[in-house]
């Protein structure tokens, strides 16, 4: 799993964008060829931290799609400060990765 992030500050304003490699099973789909439900497999929560406080908690369900996008903008930021987003989904699973905002 992976999470690519860019962080850029601009006038006061950090936008923040990611990219989180997840399958995002919702558990209603059926396998082609045995017929049987792909079990859910989803992210539930995704956070974001400035400099270690978190910033941004995200509460998510099965609805979001296969390697979910996610951009927010926050003010207070500067340039080589640290953005670390977090996720993790119903099966227990997670993934965290760092940035410097540019």
């Amino acid at each position: 799993m992976a999470i690519k992030i860019r962080a850029k500050a601009k006038d006061g304003v950090t936008t923040v964008k990611t990219l989180m490699s997840h399958p995002m099973e919702t558990g209603l789909r059926k396998n082609s060829k045995t017929g049987e439900k792909i079990p859910a497999n989803h992210i539930t929560e995704v956070t974001a931290a400035h400099n270690g406080n978190v910033i941004m908690t995200a509460n998510w369900g099965g609805a979001i799609s296969k390697n979910p996008y996610l951009s927010f903008k926050f003010k207070g930021a500067a340039a080589g400060d640290k953005i670390t987003i977090t996720w993790v989904d119903n099966m227990g699973q997670g993934d965290s990765a760092e940035a410097a905002i540019k």
